[in-house]
């Protein structure tokens, strides 16, 4: 059986005399800012020690994502040479690669006697399989488990046991001086997740705000200073398209005004952590950021006919909380983009999960609407009960929508009837309406416990 070059390499003890190390930079002091969308500024602070004139710095650990035509490298009295990013990781199958058109030295064990032999092979291909030349014979390595290892002669020069940036620098004088390496790097990311307890009995909310990072890059950020930016800053790779109309999420009912006092970064907010903390590789990690008790909430329903047509069969209100990011009554903060999960207590007194909705980046100030999921008993039927001709291009369509509730309280229901398109006017209705759009009416419905309430309406349009 043909082995893989990994496994060819897996089963060698690898024997390998250690190059001297360059020059390192050390004691690093880590800050990263994270943004929402998989891209992260790495700056990284050190003390290096110079000796004056050309010299090669290396920084071991940078991130194996790094975007090497980000990296800018300051510090007084320094000039950049040369900077090269060696991706290239220190593995059994990297080594046997490097060795292609080398000599390695085979080493086989008997089984029987312990007894060792040892060829001299030279690396012919690592192509699905380890390829040797042994004296005038051509052998593939094989993993049929007998005791077998390679000996190395050396660490080929661009394998590294971690990503390393090496930078080659000009200094005016010897000594330890403080460095600063900044870039950009992908492979880091975070999200915001909420978590609200609604008490029916008081009409009020507590909300949890967590927020989630991720680091995929390959490198491990210890005891790191890291702010998070509620944002997706515009790169040149990038094509987001014209905003032209683009609309509001449906569950932010009102934009907020206000100004808070959390620091912002041009039009982006800030989010730091409180304390140093270490990232590391492959991990996610959950920080507070939101910790408010006893904010007003309104419970309700909502429905919304989309055009003017009648439902074959009741259709189930959506269930809604409402409630303000406002300071006065409300979270008193602006809201990162992430999604809210709602809980309710049950008469034993444990949360349970009742739904979650997705929230766009919210200001203070704002009122959310937020759904989480069809109402079981509270149901509307929307029926077309006439359409007829008014005029030249016109008609006249009589609807009416029927709420039912079977709960044991009295409810209000939003209903809203979109697609009023153009002219369209409301010639008559059972219940005053409000306009909240020019395409949409809208009625606050109140439906007693255990009854039915019906709403009518005649609409004059084009269509």
């Amino acid at each position: 059986m043909k082995p893989s070059i990994a496994a060819a390499a897996s089963f060698a003890l690898l024997a390998l005399p250690l190059a001297a190390p360059l020059a390192h930079a050390q004691d690093k002091q880590l800050a990263i800012t994270i943004y929402n969308d998989n891209l992260a500024l790495v700056q990284d602070k050190r003390e290096a020690d110079l000796t004056g004139g050309r010299q090669k710095l290396e920084f071991p650990g940078v991130s194996a994502q790094i975007r090497p035509e980000t990296v800018s490298l300051s510090g007084t009295g320094i000039s950049i040479v040369e900077q090269n990013f060696d991706f290239d990781l220190l593995t059994p199958s990297k080594l046997m690669e490097k060795a292609v058109g080398s000599t390695i030295t085979i080493v086989r064990v008997n089984p029987a006697t312990g007894a060792e032999t040892r060829e001299q092979a030279q690396v012919l291909a690592t192509n699905s399989g380890v390829v040797l030349k042994i004296g005038d014979r051509i052998e593939v390595l094989r993993d049929d488990g007998l005791p077998v290892r390679v000996i190395f002669d050396k660490v080929p020069e661009n394998l590294r046991s971690k990503p390393t940036l090496s930078v080659t620098v000009n200094g005016d004088k010897r000594g330890a001086k403080p460095i600063t390496l900044s870039y950009l790097t992908g492979g880091l990311g975070w999200k915001a997740d909420y978590v609200a307890l609604y008490d029916d009995a008081s009409a009020k909310i507590d909300v949890q705000g967590w927020i989630t990072l991720t680091n995929s890059s390959g490198t491990t950020y210890d005891n790191a200073a890291a702010t998070l930016v509620a944002g997706s800053p515009l790169r040149a790779d990038q094509y987001r398209g014209p905003q032209y109309g683009r609309q509001q999420p449906p569950q932010l009912v009102q934009a907020g005004t206000e100004s808070g006092d959390r620091e912002r970064i041009g039009d982006f907010y800030l989010y730091p952590l409180a304390e140093r903390t270490t990232i590391a590789n492959a991990q996610t990690k959950q920080v507070s950021f939101l910790d408010v008790h006893g904010v007003p909430a309104e419970h309700g329903y909502e429905f919304r006919n989309y055009w003017m047509g009648t439902q074959e069969n009741p259709v189930s209100a959506r269930t809604v909380y409402r409630f303000s990011t406002g300071a006065a009554k409300g979270l008193g903060d602006q809201l990162p983009a992430g999604v809210l999960r709602f809980y309710m207590r049950d008469r034993k007194g444990d949360p349970q999960f009742i739904g979650e909705s997705r929230i766009d980046h919210t200001p203070m100030g704002s009122t959310l609407s937020l759904s989480t999921g069809d109402a079981f008993d509270i149901k509307v039927k929307p029926v077309v009960e006439k359409r007829e001709k008014a005029g030249p291009r016109r008609w006249k369509t009589s609807m009416k929508y029927t709420l039912t509730n079977a709960s044991a309280k009295a409810i209000t229901v939003t209903l809203q009837q979109d697609g009023l398109w153009g002219d369209t006017r409301i010639e008559s209705e059972s219940l005053k309406s409000t306009r909240p759009n020019a395409d949409m009416a809208e009625w606050k419905v109140a439906v007693p416990a255990n009854g039915t309430t019906e709403v009518t309406a005649v609409f004059d349009s084009t269509y």
